[in-house]
């Protein structure tokens, strides 16, 4: 089945360059909260760039001075009314939205440019790399308003990020993370100043669009499946047959004969 873009009402995708797409959660006005509509959005985003041969990096970020504020709760009074079924379906959506987001064949780069809150930490969780600016902060808020943490997969991917101990203090008081904490605690990769934030984004996309296209999927592929099995034997057998594949491209022997002819090597993805 092809999908396709559809229009946006609170996404913004731009093209900066070739194989690098920028996703701007763009609500400024709501410090770009969530909502229903844009859980179907980046699922639907998400799907149809996923299909697209030529993608290579996908950066994400907010439009004015957040990254995502979580749920809007100008929208909250309504969860209450939904009922059971119609809560569950609500979240699944949600989680869908996020899950669509992180199993995107390629890299995914989070320019973090303010706040991360609640749902917004999870989508930052849900990339691969996250990159920040002095005004991120982070924070597991769902505590706060009589929710869970345990909210589209950030107790899943958190503990594996700084650990289940930091985890259970950040999650139990829903205080906030600044900046500097969250590279100190390896929840970000790396801080930078605001005006170098996404041109550092757009440099790591360019280190990444240098390499094998099928080289770097499949490593992506192999660090996701590895975080959830349970064995280092069933780690190596999936690696082994990564490798096996790739060796059966057109990217190897070219990277080894360019290696042999002193050239930067011209990686086709086939």
């Amino acid at each position: 089945m092809r999908h396709t873009i559809p229009a946006l009402e609170t996404l913004r995708l731009d093209r900066p360059r070739d194989g690098v797409v920028v996703l701007t959660l763009d609500r400024p006005d709501r410090f770009n909260a969530m909502t229903d509509l844009m859980f179907r959005e980046l699922e639907a985003v998400a799907l149809a760039l996923d299909q697209e041969d030529a993608l290579r990096v996908l950066i994400l970020t907010g439009e004015g001075r957040a990254f995502c504020a979580g749920y809007d709760l100008a929208n909250a009074e309504k969860l209450t009314s939904l009922g059971a079924m119609g809560m569950l379906d609500l979240q699944e959506r949600a989680a869908r939205g996020l899950a669509t987001i992180r199993s995107i064949r390629v890299p995914v780069i989070a320019a973090v440019n303010g706040a991360a809150a609640g749902g917004g930490l999870s989508l930052a969780l849900a990339a691969d790399i996250r990159l920040a600016s002095p005004a991120a902060k982070f924070n597991a808020a769902f505590v706060k308003i009589g929710l869970s943490a345990g909210d589209l997969g950030a107790s899943w991917l958190l503990t594996r990020l700084i650990g289940p101990a930091a985890t259970a203090e950040f999650a139990y008081t829903g205080r906030m993370m600044d900046a500097a904490e969250a590279e100190r605690a390896g929840l970000v990769n790396r801080v930078v100043p605001a005006e170098e934030l996404m041109p550092a984004a757009l440099e790591m996309a360019g280190l990444i669009c240098a390499n094998s296209p099928g080289g770097v999927q499949l490593s992506k592929r192999a660090l996701q499946a590895n975080m959830e099995v349970t064995s280092y034997a069933a780690a190596c057998e999936l690696e082994n047959r990564g490798q096996a594949l790739l060796t059966r491209g057109e990217d190897m022997p070219e990277a080894l004969d360019a290696f042999r002819s002193r050239r930067a090597p011209q990686f086709t993805g086939r």
